[in-house]
């Protein structure tokens, strides 16, 4: 519907692509790699028959916004939804990333606050702090992502044809037809080849600070079939940093799971979201000395 700048590169602006429908009290859908708004399909609709206004836009490099050769790392990324927020001065909004939109959700609430923000969803997300170190041994080898790149490099297209086989976990059950996947692979081969690659890195980054920040209601969902960010290495450790938070795990639900589960994912995201309206419980806060997890 629409076009924000975010910035330039150069002699051009970086413009990212928006949508704004309805009206009511705010839900921003931040989609993840390597899609774009157009994830949000099932969603959406939900969303606005309940009375919501909802915003979707496609991250910088992704979909119909600027494809720069930079600004792929998790602040600047952050930045760009700290412009949607601002350039649309949305107030008491609702925050909902899925994958890679997670880091944005949590280093935005970590840097700018939630001033305009009344709630949080985590969908999938890559949060907290997907890579394996010596002090977070519950993360992912080095070694996966690093092959992931290499295969972006030799071959994007065929990587995304095998890539979205395991996001959408196909061949183990009926939930995604082969002209699905194929709308999912048109999407993401139209992305930006260097923000494809350079956005990997983005997830590696430690989201554990910005999460213990946190002062609203939080939902977190999950699939216990997830081949792509396995729960055990990011949903089911999200209590350690943001204690208060409610969390879903869907039974037999892979990465992709707003398309796949997507009656059960609306459900419990419009029973969270329903409660916008009510008054904020308090938090108490997590100090860095007592927090699980953090050296």
């Amino acid at each position: 519907m629409g076009f924000l700048t975010v910035g330039t590169e150069n002699s051009t602006p970086i413009n990212l692509y928006y949508e704004d429908h309805g009206s009511g009290t705010p839900v921003v859908l931040i989609h993840g790699w390597p899609l774009s708004g157009r994830s949000w399909e099932k969603q959406v609709p939900a969303l606005l028959e309940a009375g919501f206004r909802v915003i979707t836009y496609d991250r910088r490099g992704f979909g119909k916004s600027s494809q720069p050769s930079q600004g792929y790392d998790a602040s600047t990324l952050a930045a760009d939804l700290d412009s949607v927020m601002t350039q649309l001065d949305l107030r008491e909004a609702i925050l909902v990333g899925f994958s890679m939109g997670g880091t944005e959700v949590a280093r935005y609430l970590g840097r700018y606050g939630t001033e305009r923000v009344d709630r949080a969803v985590f969908v999938s997300a890559v949060t907290p702090f997907l890579l394996k170190t010596e002090e977070n041994p519950e993360g992912v080898e080095a070694s996966v992502f690093d092959g992931i790149r290499q295969k972006i490099i030799e071959d994007r297209p065929q990587f995304l044809t095998s890539f979205l086989k395991d996001f959408y976990n196909v061949g183990l059950f009926d939930k995604v037809s082969d002209e699905a996947v194929r709308m999912s692979w048109l999407i993401a081969v139209g992305a930006s080849p260097i923000g494809s690659l350079k956005a990997v890195d983005a997830w590696l980054e430690d989201f554990r600070g910005d999460l213990r920040s946190i002062d609203i209601p939080v939902l977190v969902v999950h699939g216990d079939s997830d081949k792509t960010v396995p729960i055990k290495a990011s949903g089911a450790r999200m209590r350690e940093f943001i204690p208060h938070c409610e969390d879903h795990t869907i039974s037999g639900a892979p990465h992709g799971l707003n398309w796949t589960h997507a009656e059960e994912l609306n459900r419990i995201l419009l029973d969270f979201v329903g409660r916008a309206a009510q008054p904020r419980p308090s938090f108490s806060q997590v100090s860095a000395e007592s927090a699980p997890g953090m050296h």
